[in-house]
């Protein structure tokens, strides 16, 4: 789609040399899925969400998760009005319609279970009131290498609600030539042009669930989860919810590829970056060579 292409254009402006990523990034959006980055400081994590917020013209408010953070700093708080003698709610950061986490493995696992109910039902209770939040509504956290000081693990339960995990890396030289010669990044940000609309993405969310998979496509994907669970060099599989979650970010691939039918291509494609976070390896594995081995082992079996 025309639109699309002009949203990872735009995007594409200040996030360099990063094609595949930006890609995949767009793609969690139109599946109306939860997004997490990992990589080192410094790599543009922050840049990208911000660049998102505004190609899509989302209401954006970034959040910096610290080690002394409580839930209410990002849900709100009940405060007491002496003039109407009543609690009323401050809103968290949480009442907007994309929400940066920056460095979400630095508060402790109180803090970020805060945001279990927000991303899995879009909606937050405080006080015994469940308050919804806006549509459409993403969570884009970041999240520095566990091998870092000052780093919490993220649960599986926490997990498991993003829908996709993406790392940036480092950038190629002539990249990073373009980028040093570029100028203030942030001022660059703000210059980018809002290609589609908040109400137009969700309509675009709608038409995902409208690309058509077929019997034998459903099979492969069936045959890729039940190759996690079956496989002892995995702690535990894929749950159903991955499955659907693959599925979903499958039919995105494939609708920015100006397709309106799934490929087995579009599988492989989001494949590691909706599996790899949800498997732990036994004994010190790498769950990266093991999902990409199953892409090999697990046949695609056409018409």
């Amino acid at each position: 789609m025309q639109a699309l292409d002009k949203a990872l254009a735009q995007v594409g402006r200040v996030v360099l040399g990063k094609e595949e990523q930006l890609k995949l990034a767009l793609t969690c959006m139109l599946a109306n899925g939860h997004l997490l980055i990992e990589d080192l400081p410094g790599m543009g994590k922050t840049t990208l969400a911000h660049a998102l917020a505004r190609v899509f013209k989302l209401e954006y408010r970034r959040v910096q998760f610290t080690s002394d953070m409580l839930p209410a700093d990002i849900l709100g708080v009940s405060v007491f009005d002496p003039n109407t003698q009543q609690f009323s709610l401050r809103e968290g950061p949480v009442f907007t319609q994309l929400l940066l986490a920056d460095e979400i493995n630095r508060a402790t696992p109180k803090t970020q279970g805060a945001l279990l109910e927000a991303m899995e039902e879009r909606q937050v209770t405080l006080d015994g009131v469940t308050r919804p939040l806006p549509q459409p509504f993403f969570v884009v956290a970041t999240q520095n290498p566990v091998d870092q000081a000052g780093t919490f693990v993220l649960p599986e339960s926490q997990l498991d609600r993003f829908l996709m995990r993406i790392s940036l890396g480092y950038p190629a030289p002539e990249v990073e030539l373009q980028l040093l010669a570029g100028g203030d990044l942030r001022e660059q940000v703000r210059e980018l042009q809002s290609v589609i609309t908040s109400e137009g993405l969700i309509k675009l969310s709608r038409l995902v669930g409208k690309v058509r998979a077929s019997h034998e496509l459903l099979d492969y994907v069936q045959r890729l989860l039940d190759a996690t669970r079956s496989d002892d060099r995995f702690v535990a599989g894929l749950s159903p919810r991955a499955g659907l979650g693959l599925l979903k970010a499958a039919r995105a691939w494939a609708l920015l590829s100006g397709r309106d039918y799934v490929l087995p291509e579009d599988v492989q494609a989001v494949w590691p970056s909706v599996a790899e976070h949800r498997l732990s390896a036994r004994q010190g594995g790498s769950v990266a060579a093991i999902t990409q081995s199953l892409l090999q082992s697990v046949p695609v079996i056409r018409r």
